[in-house]
């Protein structure tokens, strides 16, 4: 049975695909055969796997970079925005229907079940899984249909590292509001926290992480600096869908060599495998 790590964010654009992506990276450079996961994601453009199913362009990238062949099981619910709050709902990889908010929800038992059979056919096939979830984990008003967060990350009993991006400001109510928000049981289950984004000197917030570690009694696992990783934004292909064609297989390589240099990778390695 393979290992499950879970990525979660304190917001959107924290920058946890790109971060997944330099993960499975990592590990398949030491010899790990990973896979990406994310339950479930948005997008406005999606990429066709060989089976003739689709899936969103973040895990097809996550699978690149892990060297493994794109599949819906990576990615199992897509919804693809329609306008006037409706989205077409896609179910391992096939349109299912199109749905609005309200009807959506009421599906959400039955996608969690589909949620789960993939993440279990990954964990057979795969040793380590990587987890990436969608948004907060701690949308407090959220939290009773969430299948994609913290509901993944305890099927799975997955340690978890909650990514803030500070170049946006506030990474002390980022990081530490996200994790007191947490439920007790979440709480157990969060080892580690990331500072993305970084502008500058990374040695200039050592006094940052010694408050952060101090405030959450969790180690800091790194300060990644701010770097262009020339990846297609997700929502910025419907214009060109041959840009996902025109990804080189270096660009990995290249987010791997960052995060090696900024993040703690041996730990990571002995937290999920200790889990």
């Amino acid at each position: 049975m393979a290992k499950a790590l879970m990525i979660v964010g304190s917001m959107s654009s924290v920058g946890k695909s790109t971060l997944v992506a330099g993960l499975c990276r990592i590990f398949s450079n030491r010899g790990y055969k990973v896979a990406p996961f994310k339950a479930q994601n948005m997008s406005t453009f999606l990429v066709s796997c060989e089976s003739g199913t689709f899936i969103s362009t973040a895990q097809y990238l996550q699978a690149l970079a892990a060297r493994q062949r794109p599949s819906p099981m990576m990615n199992p619910i897509i919804l693809k925005p329609l306008g006037n709050m409706r989205s077409e709902v896609y179910v391992l990889g096939k349109p299912r229907c199109v749905a609005s908010l309200i009807s959506y929800k009421s599906m959400k038992q039955e996608l969690w079940e589909v949620v789960k059979r993939a993440l279990d056919q990954l964990l057979e096939n795969y040793e380590i899984v990587i987890l990436e979830g969608a948004g907060s984990p701690v949308e407090l008003n959220l939290k009773d249909g969430d299948i994609v967060n913290m509901q993944v990350a305890k099927y799975t009993r997955a340690p978890t590292f909650i990514v803030g991006d500070i170049e946006r400001g506030g990474i002390f109510a980022q990081l530490l509001g996200t994790y007191w928000l947490m439920s007790k049981d979440e709480k157990r289950l969060v080892k580690g926290l990331v500072v993305n984004k970084f502008k500058g000197d990374v040695s200039l917030f050592s006094e940052g992480v010694r408050i952060l570690e101090e405030q959450s009694g969790l180690p800091v696992l790194g300060v990644v600096p701010y770097f262009e990783t020339k990846l297609p934004p997700e929502d910025s292909l419907s214009g060109n869908p041959d840009q996902i064609d025109d990804v080189e297989d270096g660009i990995f390589d290249k987010i791997a060599q960052v995060l090696e240099g900024h993040l703690d990778v041996s730990k990571i390695e002995n937290i999920l495998f200790d889990s």
